[in-house]
């Protein structure tokens, strides 16, 4: 599978969906990862460690959404990337659809199967939620 990892493009977002660990990771149980050029930098991950994990590298923000069949992000596509989802395509990155009608029917045109972090239940719990719950002091 090829996992995309775009940088992120909303204003004061510097987070990564995918650190080199995890990268190491895919690509050593077989997978591609592409990894848009400066994706990491904001977050303290420069491309020089996405390389050492065996991750490839793509110039444009679109060139990372036409080759993968996976795209990891961290925040909800913006309308500038709508149009870059395509069917057959996965998407994992918090949504939170419920504030953007927008956005909710952007998915449902563009044919991406989007997976939302904050509705994966694990024995009850939103394990990939919990964390920013604790970050926000919930």
């Amino acid at each position: 599978m090829i996992i995309g990892v775009p940088r992120e493009i909303k204003e004061q977002e510097y987070r990564v969906a995918m650190l080199p660990s995890a990268a190491y990771q895919l690509t050593k149980r077989g997978h591609t990862v592409l990894v848009e050029h400066g994706a990491g930098v904001g977050a303290g991950f420069p491309d020089l460690e996405y390389q050492h994990a065996g991750a490839n590298f793509v110039d444009s923000h679109a060139a990372v959404f036409e080759q993968a069949d996976l795209v990891v992000k961290v925040k909800e596509p913006l309308p500038n990337e709508f149009s870059l989802l395509r069917p057959g395509q996965l998407l994992f990155t918090y949504l939170h659809l419920a504030a953007s009608k927008s956005l909710t029917e952007a998915l449902m045109k563009s044919g991406v199967t989007a997976l939302a972090y904050e509705t994966v239940e694990v024995n009850r719990r939103l394990p990939l939620l919990e964390p920013m719950s604790e970050i926000a002091g919930a």
